[in-house]
């Protein structure tokens, strides 16, 4: 198979040679038969076209998209139409302009025709306003984007022009300098870089401002001087536009007939800004709304909330509510027509009964309207916004330290912060602060512990604890310096664009907050790595003219060892993707700097008088790659200085090993040199057969370079990278470049290298492993170095053939090296495996072709790499392991405890390993010390169920025990989650298994543990959990994470939460809100949660409170006007009543009503379980936790209050001569002060604005009518309105029915309030009550033992007096 696709590709070449000579159709045909892949929808072709080619490259690119972008909505023309369509999507106002509609047919009509239309247009009309207000600052963006410049080339003038971004057309060549924004998706052709490199940063996409390289397309020339298009006749074939950032498939084929293959690091991207390079020309592949930008612009998170679902049902039953009642009202206007002969009211003697109590229906649906809340909906979005306001500006949740504070990105869903009841949580990052920090490693079986670095560690820890309530956040080594020199010779510009998101100033203060600033500490912790002295002495012998044992197997064994440790340190210094920079050099290029003045040949003769090492270079490319050792990079010499440039400041660290061997170790204090580098000496005798009896100092010297003076500054892309490289960097091996195919290392003894870099293979979530094949400066060999996790790395190591002794060893070394790798996980460390392989040319080349041929194909193109890297990557010989140390974020073990003991069940889900999984878990208190661990690690499917099924009997049957002991305590009081627990442990092979065919029992296992723990997960493993759980249980779900892979979590959870951390802001732009610290989780949900849910729920029964009550007065009014629709208020009054004079108070309640203090609700967690709980609350009209009765509840008291509201006026006026409206006017008035007392009355917190708010309400109304009354004739036809409220506001009656009703209205509330508070005290008060009684009895046994201490101190005295 592979033969068959290596003959296919150099087929096509060959057919592409012979077209190029003319010997085939010509290019038009050519172009023809792209055309035809590019209507199948699989490719999108690109010809270049200058002179008379122009028209060819016009006709094919005229299919695709341009460059002006439009993230608008709407046009002026557009925008009414389809505003009202989106806006009439929602039931309730399609529900509303039913009833407009109706009350314009005459028979039913209700009302005057303008005033029904008045709560619906004043509804549209507000959202109308914030949908234009919104859809304007798009606009204006968008202009900004549009009209912004860009050098593009002219073919007709020969040169640049400059042109607006929107006129870039796909095709077009652009030239761009340092500074500059990359207008679209454009393939780099040439680089003023003499090696053809780009550097970009891509914070406006990831977040991240670690620098990246792109490089030209292979096959392109290295042009010393400016690019000319004219002399470009390739073109390009790639995939069509998709929004995956980080893959880009295709090739180009050359005017010569060659192929080379296109992926990511050939292409710009849109919005990414070119940075340390002059000038790029390239030319444009995806524009508009086609770049991978643009398509990744989902705009702002919906999602649904739960409680507007169970709001959806409490209007199904108001709506049920209003057909009974208009139901009840036609049913009974029919029969009153029907017995009553001269009736009361005037009626229409002409309709018969049926007929007119159909009518009266639909009357009653008109006049009943107010039933269906309409502003509801309106007033919870208000609510909502008010309440993120506060939640964004709680100083408590604001990072100084990142100057950054909580984002909330998703409006809409509030409230279920306060339901949370599972959370999925990410390590790395998120439960760890992700500054890697190098603590100890493993070279050749051997343990390094690098004691002074764990002591500087535990010292730090000390200080940061007794420092203030902060904590740092440390950018992966200073990124304040690598951002000074990013513009170093640069022309800035002042264009910063966003085109990601909709919300373009949004997403800039976003994208500029979450960035972390580097603190002192953090980057002298990251940066400098105290050596191992035994680690040191060992290299000291590479430099030493003896050694250390004059026995032959002890030399072997001896040489082995160093070349293991060589190639381990070399391996981490080059086997990354760090970008170098300086702050007096924007970039170090290998052809720019120094090296050493030793020629290959007089470096490979150093080698060979090094009899470590003489053996080695002369062994057979078949005996080197069946050896361990390979590389030799230290020379023999007498004198030199092995500077470490990562000591702590302030300190000098001398090493000296003494004839014996002893390693000795003294520290002077350096206070005016304290950043200078520091240097170890290491002393040893001067010949190998001892003739000096004095110890002779020697130095090992890192030999100078150009840049030696400046501080090299490492910009990874992960914090694990740069670790590693400091790591390197301390004992000298130091990365001081990198081009496209070069790497400038430092090794100790040499000098500056320049290492060939032949292919890297980057990390990703399948192979779990990087790898760099590079040719080596002294042997000349492909080497590969591969670095990744343990799990995958020990599975496809070398089985060494050969010698006994050799297979002992290198077993011994492979035993050894996977005990320290478990000794490492148990301690928290993260673990990473170095590796290495030798290849010889042929195997090489044969890899080569493979690896070419999938690089250059289009379909398929990941599997085909995934193959080749697999290949590649077997048999490999271990070198060794490192620990680098993450540590835990400030609060995390607090926050932890807070949320279980909330009744919030805690997920790890980790990518680590389980030992360090579950050591972290310990550190977080995730696990109690009397926790049961259970431990699920299966190979087949058959044995994990088998394992599933006894594990889950066996928490059932202790789960029994467990309710047996506990049934005897107090129920009364509230559960601390204290109690012993089981925590289920799972990797991730056994959890495919659960997740696919035995869900149902490890739903029912992990529903009865405290908390799981799934490690080596993947990121669709994460989503899968959060997915099964959610949609099984019926559960609300939280994510938490901070890099991408955590995104797919986190958008499956119904809230997900982004930390901006070291890993960009992808999960920050994917969430619905975003924190900067773990911490922050227990005040977001157990207070703001709380509050948000508390408030919302309150404020949702509260209107079906006040509508049902005010509606029913008109409906105990049909049954004393023969039931014919008729009303006793104007119809102004019955439309604003609910619209404007009643719908303030709710709102202020609903942002700023406290049912329980800040304080209290951190201090007892397990408040906000019992709000979750679905039990009766302790409030009844509090919404604590949603249910049936608690509508039902509300409607009834609604019934109650509205008959007292109606039948104590009617009784009062019974008799007299007042007409309807003098009627009504007390009965509006008392329901006004019922309805608004009654919020005081369920209210937890007044201020100045409640009472304001309060009087302006009753103001509002009072005001309305008197005016009305005073000034209206005829606006409320056909009765009359003048001088009625005048009349009876003047009259003592109206005051006293007024004060007796609001009384009797409202008296049963406020007894059952204080009778419910006197015999069920609410939890807070329980606490309360509780803690002062603990408190004083603690004080009764301090003055007790106070007591019996003076008594016992006396009695001596007694003894003596009687004496």
């Amino acid at each position: 198979m592979e033969g068959h696709h290596w003959m296919a590709n150099q087929c096509r070449q060959l057919l592409l040679r012979q077209r190029g000579r003319g010997d085939v159709p010509t290019k038009r045909s050519e172009n023809s038969d792209f055309s035809s892949q590019k209507c199948n929808m699989k490719r999108r072709t690109i010809i270049v076209g200058q002179g008379h080619d122009q028209q060819e490259q016009r006709d094919i690119v005229r299919g695709y998209k341009g460059n002006i972008i439009h993230t608008t909505k709407y046009t002026l023309l557009t925008f009414i139409p389809i505003n009202l369509f989106q806006q009439f999507h929602r039931a309730a106002n399609l529900y509303f302009l039913f009833l407009i509609l109706l009350n314009w047919v005459p028979v039913v009509e209700a009302f005057q025709k303008e005033i029904t239309m008045i709560p619906l247009l004043i509804v549209l009309t507000v959202i109308a306003i914030k949908d234009a207000l919104e859809d304007y600052k798009r606009y204006l963006s968008d202009k900004k984007i549009n009209n912004n410049v860009v050098q593009v080339y002219c073919g007709k003038e020969k040169a640049y022009n400059d042109i607006r971004w929107k006129d870039v057309q796909v095709g077009d060549f652009v030239r761009l300098s340092c500074n500059d924004i990359i207008p679209a998706d454009i393939l780099l052709l040439y680089s003023s870089d003499l090696h053809g490199i780009c550097y970009i940063e891509t914070s406006n996409l990831d977040g991240e401002t670690n620098l990246k390289q792109r490089k030209i397309v292979s096959g392109l020339p290295l042009q010393g001087e400016e690019f000319n298009p004219e002399s470009f006749h390739s073109h390009i074939e790639c995939e069509n536009p998709n929004n995956d950032l980080g893959t880009f498939r295709g090739f180009m084929v050359h005017s010569s007939g060659a192929r080379a293959g296109l992926d990511s690091n050939n292409l710009l991207l849109r919005s990414c800004t070119i940075r340390n390079t002059e000038t790029v020309v390239g030319i444009v592949v995806y524009a508009g709304h086609e770049t991978k930008a643009m398509m990744n612009n989902s705009g702002p998170r919906y999602k649904r909330s739960h409680l507007e679902k169970h709001l959806n049902i409490a209007i199904l039953w108001c709506f049920l509510l209003l057909i009974i009642m208009c139901f009840t009202t036609a049913l009974g206007h029919g029969l009153w027509l029907k017995q009553l002969k001269n009736a009361i009211f005037s009626v229409d003697d002409g309709l018969a009964p049926a007929l007119a109590g159909f009518y009266t229906f639909w009357t009653m649906i008109i006049v009943l309207q107010v039933l269906i809340p309409i502003s509801l909906y309106v007033s919870i979005e208000i609510v909502k916004l008010g309440q993120i306001y506060f939640i964004q500006n709680d100083l408590s949740l604001y990072n100084e330290h990142v100057d950054c504070s909580i984002q909330c990105r998703a409006l809409n869903i509030t409230e279920n912060l306060g339901q949370i009841q599972y959370l999925f949580s990410d390590k790395t990052g998120t439960l760890t602060e992700n500054n890697m920090v190098f603590r100890r490693c493993s070279i050749y079986g051997i343990e390094y512990p690098h004691e002074e670095n764990g002591c500087r560690l535990e010292m730090y820890e000390a200080e940061k604890s007794e420092a203030t309530d902060c904590s740092v956040t440390l950018k992966s080594a200073s990124r304040s310096k690598s951002q000074s020199c990013r513009s170093l010779s640069c022309n800035c510009s002042s264009v910063y664009l966003h085109t990601l998101t909709a919300q373009s100033e949004e997403d800039e203060k976003l994208s500029n907050q979450v960035l972390p600033r580097t603190s002192a500490i953090h980057r002298q912790m990251t940066k400098e790595v105290v050596p191992d002295p035994e680690l040191v002495k060992k290299l000291s012998w590479l430099c030493s003219a003896t050694q250390p044992s004059g026995n032959v197997i002890v030399e072997k064994n001896s040489s082995l060892e160093l070349t293991y440790i060589t190639d381990f340190f070399l391996a981490l210094g080059i086997c990354n993707s760090v970008v170098v920079s300086s702050p007096t050099q924007p970039q170090y290029v290998a052809g720019e700097i120094q090296t050493s003045h030793k020629s290959l040949d007089e470096r490979k003769q150093i080698f060979q008088c090094f009899p470590l090492f003489s053996g080695f270079l002369t062994q057979s490319p078949t005996q080197r790659r069946g050896s361990p050792c390979s590389l030799s990079l230290f020379t023999r010499r007498k004198t030199g200085v092995f500077t470490l440039s990562s000591l702590p400041s302030n300190t000098i660290e001398k090493l000296f090993v003494t004839q014996e061997g002893n390693v000795n170790l003294s520290r002077e204090v350096d206070e005016t040199n304290g950043d200078k580098m520091k240097d170890i000496f290491v002393s040893t005798n001067a010949d190998s057969n001892g003739a000096s009896d004095n110890a002779q100092e020697m130095r090992i010297e890192d030999v100078p370079s150009s840049g030696m003076d400046d501080e090299l500054l490492y910009e990874a892309v992960s914090p694990d990278e740069a670790a590693l490289v400091h790591a390197a960097r301390s004992y000298c091996f130091t990365l001081r470049g990198r081009s496209a195919d070069d790497l400038l290392i430092d090794l100790p003894g040499i000098g500056t290298l320049t290492v060939q870099l032949l292919h890297i293979l980057p990390f990703d979530s399948n192979r779990k492993r990087m790898s760099v094949v590079v040719r080596h400066p002294l042997t000349g060999k492909v080497t590969v170095y591969t670095k990744g996790a343990d799990s995958v790395i020990m599975d496809i190591l070398e089985t060494p053939k050969g010698a006994e002794q050799a297979w002992e060893t290198y077993n011994h070394i492979k035993v050894q090296t996977q005990k320290h790798l478990d000794s490492y996980a148990r301690e928290g460390l993260r673990t990473l495996c170095i590796t290495k392989k030798v290849l010889g040319e042929k195997e090489y080349e044969v890899w080569l072709k493979r690896q070419l041929l999938a690089e250059s194909s289009i379909d398929n193109r990941e599997e085909l790499l995934l193959d080749s890297a697999e290949r590649l990557e077997t048999n490999l010989t271990l070198l060794g392991t490192t620990g680098i140390v993450d540590r835990l974020q400030e609060g995390v073990p607090e926050t932890i405890e807070s949320l279980q003991r909330a009744g919030i069940k805690v997920w790890v889900l980790t990518g680590d390993k389980q030992e360090t999984a579950v050591n972290i878990a310990y550190a977080c208190k995730l696990i109690g010390p009397n926790d049961q661990i259970l431990t699920v690690n299966c190979e087949t499917k058959d044995d994990c169920a088998a394992l599933l099924e006894d594990l889950k009997l066996e928490v059932q049957h202790s789960a029994g025990q467990m309710s047996k002991k506990t049934t005897s305590e107090d129920s009364g009081e509230l559960s601390s989650n204290s109690n012993v627990g089981f925590i289920l442990v799972i990797d991730g092979r056994t959890l495919d298994y659960a997740l696919k065919d035995l869900s149902g029992c490890f739903l029912e296992l992990s529903h009865s543990c405290k908390a799981v723990i799934c490690c080596r997960s993947t990121p669709l493993q994460k989503s899968q959990v959060v997915q099964l759980i959610r949609d099984k249980l019926k559960v609300m779900t939280l994510a938490v994470g901070d890099g991408a892979n955590d995104v797919s979590m986190i958008q499956v959870s119904d809230v997900g939460i982004g930390i901006s951390g070291q890993e960009g802001i992808q999960a920050v732009m994917s969430s619905d809100f975003a924190i900067s610290r773990f911490k922050h989780l227990s005040k977001l949900l157990l207070v703001h949660g709380h509050w948000c849910f508390s408030r919302l729920g309150n404020m949702m029964f509260y209107f079906i409170y006040k509508n049902v009550m005010f509606v029913n007065l008109l409906f105990w009014y049909q049954f004393f006007c023969g039931f014919s629709g008729s009303v006793m208020t104007n119809s102004w009054v019955l439309i604003f009543f609910n619209l404007f004079f009643t719908s303030v108070p709710p709102l202020i309640y609903g942002i700023l009503d406290k049912d329980i203090p800040a304080e209290q609700l951190m201090q007892m967690p397990e408040l906000y379980q019992a709000a979750n709980a679905s039990e009766v609350p302790t409030h009844v009209n509090t919404l604590l936790a949603y249910a049936p009765f608690l509508f039902w509840m509300t409607v009834l008291d609604a019934f109650y209050q509205s008959l007292v509201c109606f039948f104590v006026p009617y009784f009062a006026y019974v008799g007299s001569d007042i007409g309807e409206l003098s009627f009504g006017s007390p009965i509006n008035a008392s329901a006004l002060l019922i309805i608004l007392l009654l919020q005081v009355i369920e209210s937890h917190t007044t201020t100045w604005i409640h009472v304001f708010v309060l009087v302006l309400s009753g103001g509002s109304y009072f005001g309305f009518v008197l005016i009305f009354s005073i000034s209206c004739l005829n606006c409320s036809p056909p009765t009359n309105p003048l001088g009625v409220e005048m009349l009876q506001m003047s009259q003592p009656l109206f005051y006293i029915v007024c004060t007796l009703t609001t009384v009797t209205a409202l008296m049963p509330r406020v007894v059952f309030r204080a009778l419910h508070n006197t015999m069920h005290l609410s939890a807070l008060m329980l606490t309360s009550y509780r803690e002062k009684a603990e408190s004083e009895k603690y004080h009764r046994r301090r003055q007790h033992k106070t007591l019996n201490v003076s008594m016992a101190s006396r009695q001596p005295d007694c003894a003596d007096n009687s004496a």
